[in-house]
């Protein structure tokens, strides 16, 4: 990531990983880099946005560790941005225009699922709502206020941005997804909760 041009700041969450993630922080010395360390486990959807609370630069992207996504295509998700085209980017996995590693079909079966769902309550055109690369001005990043600790925060983060009414790009990318055997989490139990999600955070607001 810091071997990117476009790139002012990483900033890492760290969410009391159990690996060496720490002590290979500490070796890179970089004044763009900066660390945060949860007290405790609490999930993806927290780590994202305490990252996003700390962001300073123009624009955000959002980046697994597992780097399943590649930082190479930051020119390709920042592109609609800085043209003034877009105010947010999605990074589609079906819309590749390169190499997509072919890995479990029920998954992309229930993403298919999730994203229509999603579409038909946001209004969004959108192939991958739960891509990671969800990537913004980060002045609408700060007015999300996100609520969800796991997996819930792709449709929470889509249908907050949907209700803000700002201009919505997606764009191909690669792909090299992880097996369970590789240290994938998602479970059945994650997509649940985004049916749960879709249909939360796009309920008219409580006055």
């Amino acid at each position: 990531m810091l071997a990117q041009p476009q790139v002012f700041e990483v900033i890492v969450v760290d969410d009391c990983s159990t690996d060496l993630s720490t002590k290979k922080l500490a070796s890179i010395v970089d004044s763009r880099l900066v660390v945060h360390k949860n007290e405790k486990n609490m999930g993806k959807g927290a780590s994202i946005w305490r990252g996003i609370k700390l962001a300073k630069a123009e624009y955000l992207v959002i980046q697994d560790a597992d780097l399943e996504y590649s930082p190479e295509e930051y020119s390709r998700l920042l592109a609609p941005l800085v043209d003034g085209r877009a105010d947010a980017v999605f990074g589609s996995r079906f819309l590749t225009y390169e190499a997509r590693r072919a890995l479990y079909y029920w998954h992309r079966l229930g993403n298919n699922f999730l994203t229509t769902l999603s579409n038909m309550l946001t209004n969004l055109d959108l192939t991958d709502m739960e891509t990671c690369y969800k990537v913004m001005k980060t002045e609408h990043a700060h007015k999300l206020n996100l609520q969800e600790n796991r997996f819930g925060v792709e449709p929470e983060i889509t249908a907050k941005l949907a209700r803000m009414r700002i201009r919505v790009y997606e764009v191909p990318i690669s792909y090299h997804g992880r097996t369970y055997a590789e240290g994938k989490k998602i479970t059945w139990k994650d997509g649940f909760r985004a049916i749960y999600c879709i249909v939360k955070y796009n309920l008219p607001p409580q006055k």
